[in-house]
């Protein structure tokens, strides 16, 4: 394969300065006006490049969506190449001052959020013009999302990323490369459960027997659930907090619990959730309440997936990188586009590590070759890879 853009095209200098802007402007997801401000500043690199912008006013307390399209004739319904970023962070207001301030030592620049995902979302905004300006011109268009809420579930952008994903014929998303470089092409599905257990309270010293203890219940039930676990299949279920009760004198009357299950595909979906919206107590004076479901499908890689990574492993050999694949348990806005069938993509940022730590770092010298490894992805996508 004949490469039209390669790593040297990539003014890595200048992609790293606007970088920095990126990531000084701080953008914690629950703060919706920090993250319009980098969204003003997209979208205003965006039009400046010829691009498209359609903006969708944010919605639960969260910032605005960004759409940054190709230009395309007026009612034209083709079949897109769909990138999906995120512009929000974990990282909370200060951090760039205090524990994990802009810095390069070495090959590695840190600051928070850069890893996950400013740098992937800025490589693919500058992939994009560079392949809108490229003579041999797109085989498809490309609709470049970024969203506003993707570390607290995407649950404002999910409806736009699925309108946008039934019109698209690939999903490139950018997430952060792991491990030396590797992709993803599989993730996880991802429930989430909220879990109240409601007894009855009463003295636990003179009236012990009146009481129904709904921690004792509680404690069954972590027991229950744990035991769902199966490392052999992928399937993890594992009681992140539980809390309850009103003092060590009371038999206690609540308990709360958060749960968080990772399954590897439809079939565990349908039997595990299945079982943990059918716990019941074993006490009839003890109630459970059960409230959450699945929040990111399954991603499980398909036959047009598995053909995407060997479109993409045989550009990127051209550019000095040996691509390989892996399966993770954490979800993205991929997994939205994979359930609904399109052949997905997933790790094509920046080289690094340390996402929602103060170590967050990416590596420099992966900046240029993935930026060009995009950019010929977004040139070369037709119908037939």
């Amino acid at each position: 394969m004949t490469l039209e853009i390669s790593a040297d095209d990539i003014d890595q200098a200048a992609l790293l300065a606007e970088l920095r802007h990126w990531v000084e402007l701080e953008t914690h997801t629950p703060d919706a006006d920090a993250v319009n401000s980098l969204v003003d500043r997209v979208e205003a690199i965006a039009k400046a490049a010829g691009l498209v912008t359609e903006r969708t006013p944010g919605t639960m307390g969260f910032g605005d969506i960004l759409a940054v399209r190709t230009p395309r004739p007026a009612g034209s319904n083709q079949k897109s190449t769909l990138i999906l970023a995120h512009l929000d962070t974990v990282h909370e207001p200060g951090t760039i001052k205090t524990t994990l301030p802009w810095r390069q030592e070495g090959d590695r620049v840190y600051g928070p959020g850069i890893y996950d995902m400013k740098a992937g979302a800025l490589m693919a905004l500058e992939a994009m013009k560079l392949a809108v300006r490229h003579d041999s011109g797109l085989k498809l268009p490309v609709d470049l999302l970024f969203m506003p809420d993707e570390e607290m579930g995407s649950v404002s952008s999910r409806a736009l990323i699925e309108t946008y994903g039934r019109n698209a014929r690939y999903a490139l998303v950018v997430e952060p490369a792991r491990d030396g470089g590797k992709i993803v092409v599989a993730r996880k599905g991802v429930a989430m459960y909220d879990i109240v257990v409601r007894g009855r309270a009463s003295h636990a010293g003179s009236r012990p027997q009146d009481g129904r203890s709904a921690i004792r219940a509680a404690a069954r039930l972590v027991l229950e659930l744990e035991a769902l676990n199966d490392p052999a299949s992928g399937v993890t279920v594992t009681v992140g907090t539980i809390r309850g009760g009103t003092g060590r004198n009371t038999v206690p009357a609540e308990c709360r619990m958060q749960v968080d299950a990772r399954l590897p595909d439809e079939q565990a979906a349908v039997e595990i959730l299945g079982k943990i919206e059918a716990v019941k107590p074993v006490d009839p004076d003890i109630t459970i309440e059960i409230s959450g479901g699945l929040s990111r499908p399954p991603f499980a890689q398909s036959e047009s997936g598995r053909r995407l990574f060997d479109h993409t492993a045989e550009i990127a050999a051209e550019l000095g990188i040996t691509l390989e694949g892996v399966s993770t348990g954490g979800g993205s806005d991929g997994n939205f586009t994979a359930a609904l069938g399109v052949a997905t993509l997933d790790g094509l940022g920046a080289d690094g590590a340390g996402a929602h730590t103060f170590d967050e770092y990416i590596h420099v010298s992966s900046v240029a070759p993935r930026t060009a490894l995009l950019a010929n992805l977004m040139l070369t996508l037709d119908g037939d890879a």
